[in-house]
Parts: C-alpha cells; sequence; structure tokens
C-alpha cells in the first residue's frame, strides 16, 4: 500500500509540475514579445502602429503602420472559416452519426493525411491549382484572398472534424435515445439535440481552426501575394501579421526588428482577445440553456 501511495504522488507531482511548465512556457513567452516588442511605442505612437497604413520601415522617414496587416489577417481568417466550418461540421457529423464503418474508415484516413501534410505542400498545391483556378476565373495574378483562404480552409478541416466528431461521440447516449423515442427522427435528432449539445466541444474546434488560421504562415505567403498593401477585394493581394514578421525578419535591425516584435503582440493579443470572446459567450449560452431547462 505505502509503494503504490508513493507512486500515486509521484504521478500526481509529475503532473502537476508539467501543468505548470505549461503556464510558465506561456508566460515566458508573453513576457519575451512584450520586453522586445514595446520598446517601440516609445518612438511611434500606439494609434499610428495599429491604424495608419504606411509600412516603410526601411525609409529616410519610416513607418510602422500595419493597419492593413490586422485587416489582411481578418479577411483571410474570416473568409477560410466561412468556408471550412460547414464542411468540417457536416463531416464530423456524418463520421459521428451517419457513416458505416468502412466509409467512415476511409474518410478518417484521408482527414489524418490532411492534418499531416506540411505547409510548404499546401503552398505549392495552392500555386498549382487554387491559383491557376482563381487566375482563370476572375483574372489578374491569381494570387490574393481568395486563393489564401481557400487553402487555409483546406487545412483547418481536420481540426474542425475530428473535434465535431469527438463532441458528437462525447454526448450522452441517453438523449439520443430519449429524442428517437419520442418519435423525432435521425435527422431531427442530430439537429435538435445532438448539435446543441455537443457546441462547446465544437465551438473549441473552431478556436482551434481559428488559431491555426490566424498562425498560419508558409502557405499563405505563398498564395497571398505578399503586398503590404490593403487588400481590395477577394481577388487583391494580400499581407498578413504572420507574413510581415517572416518577411522581413531576415534583414531587420533596430526600431525596424522591434516593430515585428510589435506586430508578434497584436496578433498575440488578437488570438487571446478571441479565446476570451468565444468563451464567455460559451458561458452565457450554457447558463441560459441551463435555466430554460430548469424552468
Amino acid at each position: 500500500m505505502k509503494r503504490r501511495r508513493i507512486a500515486e504522488r509521484g504521478i500526481e507531482g509529475l503532473l502537476v509540475f508539467c501543468g505548470a511548465l505549461s503556464i510558465l512556457a506561456v508566460l515566458f513567452i508573453t513576457l519575451f514579445l512584450f520586453l522586445r516588442g514595446a520598446p517601440l511605442f516609445k518612438k511611434v505612437p500606439l494609434t499610428e502602429f495599429l491604424f495608419s497604413t504606411r509600412w516603410e520601415p526601411t525609409a529616410a522617414d519610416p513607418g510602422y503602420g500595419i493597419l492593413s496587416f490586422i485587416v489582411g489577417s481578418l479577411l483571410v481568417t474570416g473568409l477560410s472559416l466561412v468556408f471550412a466550418v460547414p464542411v468540417g461540421l457536416s463531416v464530423g457529423v456524418y463520421l459521428a452519426e451517419l457513416a458505416q464503418q468502412r466509409f467512415s474508415r476511409a474518410i478518417r484516413t484521408a482527414v489524418e493525411l490532411l492534418a499531416g501534410i506540411p505547409s510548404v505542400i499546401y503552398g505549392l498545391f495552392g500555386i498549382a491549382v487554387i491559383a491557376g483556378l482563381n487566375r482563370s476565373a476572375f483574372g489578374g495574378t491569381g494570387y490574393g484572398v481568395l486563393s489564401a483562404s481557400i487553402i487555409l480552409a483546406i487545412m483547418t478541416l481536420p481540426t474542425i472534424i475530428n473535434v465535431t466528431e469527438v463532441s458528437l461521440r462525447a454526448v450522452p447516449r441517453e438523449l439520443r435515445e430519449g429524442s428517437l423515442a419520442l418519435g423525432a427522427t435521425q435527422w431531427q435528432t442530430i439537429i435538435r439535440v445532438l448539435v446543441p449539445s455537443a457546441r462547446s466541444g465544437i465551438a473549441a474546434g473552431v478556436i482551434l481552426g481559428m488559431g491555426r488560421a490566424l498562425g498560419e504562415t508558409m502557405a499563405v505567403l505563398m498564395v497571398g501575394g505578399n503586398a503590404p498593401i490593403m487588400p481590395k477585394g477577394l481577388n487583391g493581394m494580400v499581407r498578413t501579421l504572420t507574413m510581415n514578421i517572416i518577411t522581413d525578419m531576415s534583414y531587420a535591425k533596430d526600431d525596424h526588428l522591434t516593430s515585428l516584435f510589435a506586430t508578434g503582440i497584436v496578433l498575440f493579443v488578437f488570438i487571446l482577445a478571441l479565446n476570451l470572446v468565444v468563451q464567455i459567450a460559451l458561458k452565457r449560452s450554457l447558463s441560459g440553456a441551463e435555466g430554460a431547462a430548469g424552468a
């Protein structure tokens, strides 16, 4: 018994250490970003940095405005989610509730392969196929917001599909059986019972996909056009926050380098704020549902 208790305490201590290590890693990354990026705001006002579109860090009179990159990041991420969420949710529902075993196995294998493909391969596919199709359909170079959004949508699909399937399978069987026993069809049960019950998990999958889209660099760099200008329409060239960092990092120095770390701060704050907003919305939704059930 003593050995078992010692082993259990040792495992518990190891798990606590791993959890604390994760927290410390986030804190150190946050501290590092702010220490390296915050000094820029002693020379460049925060409002100018966030709301100016003039990015000329190497000019005699340098400009450090990232508004076009912020708009580009939000536009590409939002459009990719518009493409990916309906498809990912539909495939997740199909795998969890409707697919036969042989079909579900084949689809899961394909989804796993999608998750394992390197970003640069997605970028090459975007150059060879997506950009070419956009060029034929809409003219221009084919490199821009739409091409980048389609590639990001494909890249985020595995996350949304897997989390949706797992969330639906985690719904208690009693809810499914009770709905069917009351005369609901399988489709009505899925739409009105299972999906609402699994909405917190599905939302988590969307958040993870959104984080993947916001943080992706290589594939977007290859098909987005990488022009430091405000995006002009879906076929206009775009540069996101991550693209700006990777493009200039190789030759940046002094204030230019500091501005790239400041761009990282903005990206970090965006992801944190989006997570907080979604979590608050989910808590309100769940509390409202519990209140209605209690009434």
